[in-house]
């Protein structure tokens, strides 16, 4: 099938494969301080690319930490649906280094087993993801004729993503005048595979705890006091072993009271998803067996269901040969995924009851947890703005809207900020799969991804133009 959008993207592929490569090149790694005037560099090429592709008002957005680019496209129409695109142009650490097969800040062109491939840093996470908005919008305006969008498009590409947001809810507030919308469409995400159009409709929220236990003073002679004192990595070994029951759930205290349970209609959406173990677990998985809490698919254990994580354990001696030693200290970091319902905040007095009833006597225990996390979020299924983009991704992959499925992602993000300072729906439009490797080596995008993702984003704006969305406050 052929539409004006798709012919329009077809006819500049070009355009799309240029912005990105230059774009690729520059290495945004948040996370760096040695990167920050690549952080910036990359911002002024994003707003320097919003200015070529049409938009009349660009800006760089200063933080304390990396600058944030803002870009709007007012409709001619004064009443018309205001959409805010949501991403980040930064950029996640390359190490190791050594397992590129190219090197990371060089696009470069693979056929893969599934079509052409473009391999780099940020190909689909999130570099990617975002410029098919420049050709998607010009496809709009290209197949309607209009010399301005038939919404407002607003765009907010924030530059600290990858290193955790610490100042993007803070901006928020700070623009929330500017950045007030209908709907948010976050392109941050992908779809379920190359032949499955897709929509997530949910995210993960997050937080995180470091545990120290301590024990003796010092380090003793394992020989002198060796069964005679309390060792803190053996009860760092105990407290991790218990973290989880023989059911596969987390035992702390209360951490599932207030889980929205899955409802038979989200489990049978999510059973609809093309899913084979096998080929997940020998892919980027590169694991023997599945694992997880008990009475739930794969699939739900890794995008529905809460999960505690243990990130690192350390302490006494691991260097070469043996140290006999009782160590002073013990410590483990973990990290908590959570779900709709649930709240970051309540998960510091939760890891305090567990750890303060499984601490042996003789060991003393410090906990961090800090402020914050992340809150998880979701769409609503039902809605008059899903139903629109259900409809654009159908006509980007010449599907009917009931063969879209719904997916949900297991990673987190600030999608809750975005719900929480600007009250606006959100919406998932992203091109990235779960092969893509992102935050690895030889990170990925599958190109025809990218052109139906902007083939989608021209079609969703002329969809939205007809939702009759509430008066905003």
């Amino acid at each position: 099938m052929s539409s004006p959008e798709r012919d329009f993207v077809t006819a500049h592929l070009d355009d799309l494969h240029a912005d990105l490569d230059a774009w690729l090149r520059i290495p945004s790694i948040s996370a760096d301080p040695v990167h920050a005037a690549d952080v910036a560099a990359s911002a002024e090429w994003l707003a320097g690319a919003l200015r070529r592709t049409g938009f009349p008002a660009v800006e760089v957005w200063p933080t304390p930490g990396a600058p944030a680019v803002f870009a709007e496209w007012p409709a001619a129409e004064p009443g018309a649906p205001v959409a805010l695109v949501y991403g980040h142009h930064d950029v996640q650490p390359v190490d190791p280094l050594e397992l590129w097969q190219h090197p990371p800040f060089e696009p470069t062109r693979v056929e893969g087993p599934d079509g052409p491939e473009l391999h780099a840093r940020g190909a689909i996470d999130d570099k990617g993801n975002v410029a098919f908005h420049l050709l998607g919008i010009r496809a709009h305006l290209a197949a309607t004729g209009r010399d301005t969008p038939a919404v407002t498009v607003k765009l907010l590409i924030e530059g600290e993503e990858e290193s955790g947001s610490p100042h993007f809810a803070d901006l928020l507030r700070a623009q929330a005048d500017r950045l007030a919308c209908d709907v948010v469409v976050v392109s941050d995400t992908g779809m379920a595979a190359p032949d499955v159009p897709s929509a997530v409709v949910a995210m993960r929220g997050l937080a995180d705890a470091e545990i120290t236990l301590r024990g003796p003073a010092v380090d003793l002679h394992s020989g002198s006091f060796g069964g005679g004192v309390p060792n803190p990595l053996h009860a760092m070994a105990t407290l991790i072993a218990g973290l989880h029951d023989d059911q596969g759930r987390v035992t702390l205290p209360g951490f599932y009271e207030k889980v929205r349970p899955l409802t038979d209609r989200e489990r049978e959406l999510m059973a609809r998803v093309p899913f084979d173990e096998q080929a997940w677990l020998a892919g980027p998985a590169a694991s023997r067996v599945a694992a997880g809490e008990a009475g739930f698919s794969t699939l739900e254990r890794i995008g529905a269901r809460p999960t505690a994580e243990v990130n690192g354990m350390w302490g006494g001696y691991t260097g070469p040969g043996h140290k006999t030693i009782i160590p002073a200290e013990a410590h483990a970091k973990i990290t908590f995924r959570l779900v709709a319902d649930q709240h970051p905040a309540d998960l510091g007095d939760q890891v305090r009851a567990w750890v303060a009833a499984h601490t042996p006597e003789g060991i003393e225990a410090d906990l961090h947890v800090p402020a914050g996390g992340v809150s998880p979020c979701a769409s609503d299924l039902d809605s008059p703005a899903m139903a629109t983009l259900i409809a654009a991704i159908g006509r980007a992959f010449d599907r009917d809207p009931g063969d879209v499925l719904f997916t949900r992602e297991g990673g987190s993000g600030p999608e809750a900020d975005l719900v929480d300072a600007l009250g606006a729906p959100l919406l998932f439009l992203g091109a990235g799969l779960p092969t893509d490797r992102i935050h690895s080596p030889n990170e990925r995008v599958l190109l025809p991804m990218l052109y139906r993702g902007a083939e989608a984003a021209a079609h969703l704006w002329r969809e939205l133009a007809a939702v009759p969305f509430p008066a905003r406050r």
